[in-house]
């Protein structure tokens, strides 16, 4: 059929699973942290994740880019930072390594990710809810009340006092009336990639390469020394991506991206790309995962070929779902901008500090775009908070910035800071009595500092 209609559903009762101070939507990099600040001084906080475990995109592969500044000083502290010492007393995780690209890279192991978040959360006695969609809200007025879940035991509601989005498409916000965004002047959003995961790879062979041959194994803007030693990620390699193409191969990026793993000759590939996906539609994000799966075979098959090191490596795994660079964001008090990203501004609201570049994959094409600032910047709590719905926080890359300023607030350290600061905003707002949009933010921030969280004092 193709004309669309509706059906009518029949008023009823909703159970009401739970009843929570402060409930968490969604288990991703700013999630857990969110929950895990908002524990404490006796309240009650969920945590509710569509998935089977916790960690999101800390999960797929990915390095976790941006614990540094531009001039290498260490910006995300805190909570975030917690974790990071968690992963590396396992083993799991790399030191903070400076990169020319990315200010910083910090490998970790995406399983062992999982067990950390459970374990923080056991921890801190946070209620977890898996397999669980948030698919509506409960409202009084202008405030939220709670949200409505579907899973196989039915639609039920959870009520809480204060609710926090990190959900990634700011599920919740957008089922709330709050205004949203998604990409730029056109609509058009970053495209996602599908991680894989390459072992058995040659990766002396492949340092010896770029290192002794930079004219044809060329790093864009990376110096050939930094692939010396340590761990890595490249950028790059446009020449052996252009002879691909040109034999045929359907590569989607123009620079091959790969990132070493923990095991020596492990490595995450950064290069599958599908134009066009719209994560907040089941139907576009279905088409991405297909189509990112069957471009990880072709990018395999470029990889063995054409890069060196990998004549002999095999596909290890790919990445439990597609990471979403780009879907909805909020209007909140304040939105961010590029301006305020590339001229290093200050809040008087600051609740994180960031640095990673504007970094915009084209919505057409295959390419990047890349600003920096010189240092860093501030976060202005404003951003946090919906311009016009009450009891609703909102952290993660679904915050309050323009296409351009996403573009550099969406990588994992500076989500991780964002929750910590909302979960710890909740409580506090709690405990005070009043909304969130009217906390002290000086306490706010006193409570950050004292915690561990860098705020450029």
């Amino acid at each position: 059929m193709s004309e669309k209609h509706s059906i009518h559903c029949p008023a009823r009762d909703i159970p009401v699973r739970a009843e929570a101070d402060v409930l968490v939507v969604g288990g991703g990099p700013a999630g857990i942290m969110a929950a895990e600040a908002a524990a404490g001084d006796g309240l009650r906080v969920m945590l509710v994740e569509s998935r089977g475990f916790l960690g999101g995109n800390l999960t797929i592969g990915l390095p976790v880019l941006g614990f540094l500044g531009h001039k290498g000083t260490q910006i995300i502290k805190g909570l975030p930072q917690n974790f990071i010492d968690r992963l590396r007393a396992r083993g799991a995780a790399s030191e903070h390594r400076p990169c020319a690209l990315h200010m910083s890279l910090t490998i970790i192991d995406p399983e062992e990710a999982k067990r950390t978040a459970l374990e923080i959360m056991e921890e801190k006695g946070v209620e977890v809810l898996l397999y669980v969609f948030c698919t509506d809200v409960v409202k009084e007025g202008d405030d939220v009340k709670g949200v409505i879940i579907e899973s196989k035991a039915g639609r039920e509601a959870i009520l809480a006092r204060t609710v926090i989005d990190c959900t990634g498409d700011g599920d919740v916000a957008f089922r709330a009336g709050v205004e949203c965004r998604k990409g730029d002047a056109e609509g058009g959003m970053q495209p996602p990639t599908l991680m894989f995961c390459m072992k058995g790879v040659d990766v002396q062979r492949l340092r010896d390469a770029i290192v002794g041959h930079p004219d044809v194994y060329d790093m864009d803007v990376m110096p050939p020394e930094q692939f010396r030693t340590g761990k890595f990620i490249t950028v790059g390699l446009r020449t052996q991506i252009r002879q691909a193409q040109a034999a045929g191969y359907r590569i989607p990026v123009a620079r091959t991206i790969l990132i070493t793993g923990l095991a020596d000759d492990e490595i995450w590939v950064n290069m599958t790309r599908v134009n066009g996906v719209d994560s907040t539609r089941p139907e576009s994000y279905t088409h991405g995962e297909i189509e990112g799966r069957k471009q990880v075979y072709e990018v395999e098959r470029y990889l063995r070929e054409f890069v060196p090191g990998f004549a002999g490596a095999h596909l290890e795994k790919i990445a439990p779902f597609m990471g979403i660079r780009e879907s909805r964001v909020i209007v909140g008090k304040y939105v961010l901008t590029a301006e305020d990203i590339l001229e290093d501004r200050r809040f008087d609201d600051a609740i994180a500090v960031a640095g990673y570049p504007v970094d915009i994959h084209h919505a057409k094409g295959g390419d990047c775009t890349l600003y920096w600032c010189d240092d860093c910047y501030d976060i202005p709590y404003r951003t946090l908070i919906p311009a016009h719905v009450g009891n609703l926080l909102v952290a993660g890359r679904c915050s309050s910035m323009n296409h351009e300023a996403m573009a550099s607030t969406r990588v994992m350290s500076t989500c991780m800071a964002l929750g910590e600061a909302a979960g710890r905003a909740a409580r506090l707002a709690l405990k005070a009595g009043v909304q969130p949009a009217d906390l002290d933010v000086e306490a706010l921030r006193a409570e950050l500092r004292a915690t561990g969280a860098y705020l450029r004092d």
